[in-house]
């Protein structure tokens, strides 16, 4: 998420009553996770483990909860709770606004889109042209959509991204101040529900057809000319390259990449990132041809144990 104006390193560090680290009119141009960062952006770390990859990261401002090193030409926010103050600037660049309306005021619809009855969009809401929007779906804040894109009945676009913190006292909700592009041609069925990105975007890319009841995790890129079928479940901040099949009931695991023209069987748990142009089945998920010879060993277990007890009498 880029600031609607560029911040210095001081301004932020009084928003969050935070102590800082570098020249205090150093640049601060955004927030933004780890994986999307770019050089002004904020990134946050509240756990030694992840030290380095923050403070290595493309990110010059690094939000942490003890003094370190700073590396060159860039600076250091330092706090006692960096989840909690990173929160606090989704808050505050990104607050939370109701729309009051069935459709926002400041939502734009193209030519020639049609939006059924019961349904939601909220604000500053793209929506291009030649795009049929059916009943009860909900299109939260920022979402923006190309032309000739079908939306089902009952589809949410748009939900807070599940990333929490673990305290004493419950859960705390990683506030979600990104949004959703959809790019042109793309079908989502009915009842599927795609998050919101952290800080930057959920990306389904064009051409894709997504079938009834999908979940789509935070900050996942669907690349063009995908097929996914039914029931599929993807975690957050998932690469899938183009023309990959995901066949019903597939789980898949957060932070890998499917590599393009990937075709994933029915009922697959894919807990790695997995090659592309082959086919893969099984949990986990494996090639076919490793899967098979799996199989094959696994039916000779009776055969092999016979054998055993056969030579242990001789």
């Amino acid at each position: 998420m880029k600031f609607p104006k560029p911040h210095t390193l001081k301004q932020i560090a009084e928003l969050i009553d935070a102590d800082f680290v570098g020249d205090a009119n150093f640049p601060v141009l955004g927030m933004n996770e780890i994986h999307v960062v770019e050089p002004g952006d904020i990134v946050f770390v509240d756990h030694p483990k992840y030290y380095d990859k923050a403070l290595q990261s493309a990110a010059t401002i690094v939000l942490i909860n003890k003094k370190v090193a700073c590396p060159e030409g860039k600076a250091l926010l330092v706090s006692d709770d960096p989840f909690r103050d990173f929160n606090k600037l989704s808050n505050h660049f990104k607050p939370f606004k109701a729309a009051n309306t069935q459709i926002s005021n400041s939502a734009k619809i193209g030519d020639n889109t049609v939006i059924q009855p019961n349904t939601f969009i909220g604000n500053n809401v793209v929506i291009g042209k030649n795009c049929v929007i059916h009943s009860n779906v909900s299109i939260y804040d920022d979402v923006v959509l190309g032309d000739n894109v079908t939306i089902h009945a009952g589809t949410v676009l748009g939900a807070n991204a599940f990333y929490y913190k673990k305290r004493p006292e419950g859960f705390d909700r990683l506030l979600s101040c990104g949004s959703i592009r959809i790019e042109n041609h793309v079908d989502i069925g009915a009842n599927c529900t795609i998050d919101r990105g952290v800080t930057g975007d959920t990306t389904i890319k064009e051409g894709t057809k997504i079938d009834n009841l999908v979940q789509v995790g935070h900050d996942t890129i669907i690349g063009k000319k995908c097929l996914i079928a039914s029931h599929v479940g993807i975690a957050g901040c998932v690469v899938i390259e183009d023309d990959v099949t995901i066949w019903g009931q597939v789980g898949i695991t957060s932070g890998i990449t499917i590599g393009a023209k990937a075709v994933i069987s029915a009922k697959s748990g894919v807990s790695k990132s997995l090659e592309g142009h082959k086919s893969y089945f099984g949990v986990p998920a494996d090639d076919f041809r490793s899967k098979y010879k799996e199989i094959a060993s696994i039916k000779k277990i009776p055969e092999i144990l016979d054998y055993i007890k056969t030579q242990a009498k001789i």
